[in-house]
């Protein structure tokens, strides 16, 4: 079983803001820098994606994968967002989290990941390279909403 990584970042907004851009997956190229195209594949009743493609390009990582959604969010857009890996073909596993809980003064956004390689890696590039993922997405995902 894979290790899992885990950062927060505090972002000045309204929970419900910040879950607005979490879903919004077809302006991802906008701001993640590191997705170069997306397409929502299904979405359930209530207009949340289920399953959505994203072709990544991270430099010695490139890939095209489907990630299916699970949404466990209130009214106010507090709860979590979480997926798992439908298909790829450089990466074995990406299962991951954004938990969303209201803060004065914003959101604190808690981001879970767990990624898995088909190449071997060894165990302390692969914790260094999801936190820089973690960082990166937490970052601009801030920027953005507070953008």
């Amino acid at each position: 079983m894979a290790d899992r990584t885990q950062s927060s970042i505090e972002i000045a907004a309204e929970p419900g803001d910040v879950l607005d851009v979490i879903a919004d997956f077809e302006r991802y190229p906008e701001w993640a820098n590191e997705v170069k195209s997306v397409s929502v594949l299904s979405e359930d009743g209530d207009g949340w994606a289920d399953q959505v493609e994203f072709q990544l390009d991270a430099g010695a990582i490139k890939d095209t994968y489907v990630l299916e959604y699970d949404w466990s969010v209130a009214e106010d857009g507090t709860g979590s967002v979480s997926w798992h890996l439908v298909r790829a073909s450089l990466l074995k596993g990406l299962d991951g989290t954004y938990a969303l809980e209201a803060v004065p003064g914003g959101t604190k956004v808690t981001y879970d990941l767990e990624v898995d390689l088909t190449m071997p890696m060894i165990g302390l590039l692969k914790r260094k390279a999801e936190k820089h993922i973690i960082s990166t997405a937490l970052t601009e995902l801030k920027k953005r909403v507070e953008g």
